[in-house]
């Protein structure tokens, strides 16, 4: 995550250089050094993240680094704040010369000099820890141990074992179907089961492949699991000794060698392959070579993946790709009740009348998912069928459901870990927003380019890269789509409240946004983005942001709560480098922003809608020059207020 901290900051560093190179000085060698230094980081840092090196020393050299780059992200923007306000000075003493106007100009620039020197040395002395600790060494070993111990624990038994479970049942008719269809236009053809964590993709593919009418139907069969760790010819291996014999010379053949070799013998036959957990197109583009075409006519490869570009990817058609659903609040009491009290075969497992009405509680925040209900099922069925003991474990539903790598939250963590560094800030971005949110999806866009997160691609609109981003981010089954506009494009999406827990966890880990509700007000941190979601805007905002270490980058309130000029009064000190001020679902007849809002010449997002009838701006709003959006909301009408001195 730190990867994506540093390399939007060097790339807005980057712009700056380009643009403002007579407002840096002589500084400017600093500031390029800076630039290079953060370029370096991003890449080694990116390196780390593909690894998966959780490490504890490398945890907190990666939170050295972080620390760092928002100390200079801080400095570099104070000294553009400085500048503006001097500016703003000399403009009103238009008779004073030149000469007085640079020399006005030298104890910033010395300042700022000296501030970047000191951070330089001491990105220098953190970048030089790697070897003094041995945490080169240590990242290089980890791609063979870590990744043993990744894939060990990614090819593991499925998450979901309930064969009667509604959708699967449902589910197995339909893709048993596809597999038992024969295409006109090819012998061998890919069906794909599609879904997030936990949803049951793997239960579902096990329930058809053991059918004995499609046991049957096929001359040979096998099962591998791919996962994150993909190695070509470990999968080759595994299927050839499902379906052939190898002696222990054949066995040590090469990735192509085996390959043509098990192509070869399927060849002639009618089979039937199921590659579990896929992660990557590369899979499917690799081993495809390795599955005949011209095998007997309804050949199948079966793949299960949580990325829908994936399927897309592999299979023939959009038909033959099965979208697992999230179970419905019955379907999902009749799972909860098999695990939590187990009945028999022939009769329906029953509660007492004060245990049933704890069902809205855990439906509610297992929202369908299957392995959640399983995992709390299997916990309570352990507990005594008492009102007070239940109450005491869903009092803390989210600790029961973080508990390790096979975790609901372990699980679900694998499809965050498996992103790409841009999309891991967009996808922690969505959880910014209250539980059950729908959330709208030009104005999530426009936030996401406003805190700097989408990377140019050549000549591309950043409107359009962002919404390629949210499509990454539904087809991997992080986000879904709420509601589309008639053209089909998406109109509003929402986050399962588990992957939005999560989302907040990481956040939280990674120092990039912090909900005010869930702070402790006497305990130091850094806080970059600071979300309310209750009525709480008050001095202990103002206490939070007096103990971070680092400055205020985004406000974002859902509260309803308006801020009044005592509590601007006290929060200005801490916001004076915002760029995101979002005070959305205000429910007030009318409103006015602080007449100092002009100060804040780093905003970049600007929302105040919600208002009922009118918004009142103050002329200082001219100053906003880095402004992108600035959303009022609809049908409300705008006054611009001039303050008098």
């Amino acid at each position: 995550m730190a990867e994506g901290t540093v390399t939007f900051f060097a790339e807005k560093l980057s712009n700056l250089i380009l643009q403002e190179a007579s407002v840096f000085g002589k500084v400017e060698g600093q500031i390029k050094l800076l630039r290079n230094e953060l370029e370096l980081m991003g890449l080694f840092l990116r390196d780390v993240d593909s690894k998966r090196v959780y490490e504890e020393r490398v945890k907190a050299w990666v939170n050295q680094l972080r620390s760092a780059t928002h100390e200079a992200e801080d400095v570099i923007d104070e000294f553009i704040l400085k500048m503006d306000h001097r500016k703003r000075r000399l403009n009103t003493l238009k008779f004073l010369p030149t000469c007085v106007g640079m020399v006005d100009k030298l104890p910033f620039i010395h300042e700022l000099d000296s501030r970047v020197k000191d951070i330089n040395a001491m990105i220098g002395a953190i970048m030089a820890n790697r070897s003094k600790y041995g945490l080169e060494a240590l990242t290089a070993s980890s791609s063979s141990t870590a990744d043993q111990a990744v894939a060990y624990k990614e090819k593991r038994a499925p998450v979901v074992e309930e064969s009667d479970v509604v959708e699967i049942i449902d589910g197995a008719k339909k893709v048993k179907q596809m597999l038992m269809m024969k295409i006109e236009t090819s012998t061998r053809s890919v069906v794909s089961i599609v879904g997030m964590g936990g949803l049951g993709k793997t239960t579902l593919a096990k329930n058809v492949y053991y059918q004995r009418d499609v046991q049957g139907s096929f001359d040979c069969k096998a099962w591998v699991y791919v996962s994150q760790e993909f190695r070509e010819k470990e999968i080759l291996l595994a299927i050839a000794l499902q379906v052939m014999f190898l002696n222990d010379e054949e066995k040590k053949m090469g990735e192509d060698e085996l390959g043509k070799k098990l192509c070869g013998y399927l060849k002639d036959k009618k089979y039937l392959v199921v590659m579990d957990d896929v992660w990557s197109s590369d899979v499917w583009s690799r081993l495809r070579l390795y599955f005949p075409e011209e095998a007997k006519d309804g050949s199948k490869v079966l793949i299960t993946t949580r990325n829908k570009e994936i399927a897309l990817h592999a299979t023939y058609s959009e038909a033959f790709i099965y979208d697992l659903r999230l179970m419905n609040e019955d379907e999902s009491w009749r799972l909860f009740l098999k695990k939590a009290v187990q009945g028999t075969g022939t009769t329906t497992p029953t509660l007492t009348t004060k245990l049933e009405e704890q069902r809205e509680k855990i439906v509610t925040k297992c929202k369908g998912l299957p392995f959640a209900i399983v995992v709390l099922g299997c916990l309570l069925s352990t507990k005594e069928k008492t009102k007070q003991l239940w109450e005491k474990v869903l009092a803390s539903i989210e600790w029961h459901l973080d508990q390790g790598p096979e975790s609901c939250m372990g699980i679900l963590a694998l499809s965050y870990n498996d992103l790409p560094y841009y999309l891991k800030s967009c996808f922690l971005y969505c959880g910014i927003f209250p539980e059950d949110s729908e959330i709208d999806a030009w104005h999530l866009i426009k936030l996401w380019l406003a805190e700097g997160f989408i990377q140019r691609r050549g000549k591309e609109r950043l409107e359009d890269i962002a919404e390629d981003y949210m499509h990454e981010l539904i087809h991997g089954s992080l986000i879904q789509v709420a509601d589309r506009r008639i053209n089909g494009r998406v109109k509003s999406c929402r986050m399962h409240d588990l992957l939005r827990d999560l989302a907040v966890s990481q956040a939280k880990d990674a120092i990039f946004f912090e909900v005010h509700e869930n702070m402790d007000s006497t305990f130091p941190i850094s806080i970059r983005r600071l979300v309310i979601h209750q009525n709480l805007i008050n001095h202990d905002i103002s206490q939070c942001l007096h103990n971070s270490s680092s400055r205020l980058r985004s406000l974002v309130s859902f509260s309803g709560s308006t801020i009044g000029k005592k509590s601007w009064g006290s929060l200005q000190e801490h916001i004076k480098l915002l760029t995101v001020l979002n005070l959305s679902e205000e429910e007030v007849g009318g409103h006015v922003l602080p007449r100092d809002i002009g100060q804040l010449i780093h905003l970049k997002f600007l929302c105040i809608k919600g208002f009922r009838s009118h918004v009142k701006l103050p002329s200082s709003i001219d100053r906003l020059v880095n402004l992108q959006s600035l959303d009022l909301g609809a049908n409300i009408a705008i006054y611009l207020i001039q303050f008098g001195n």
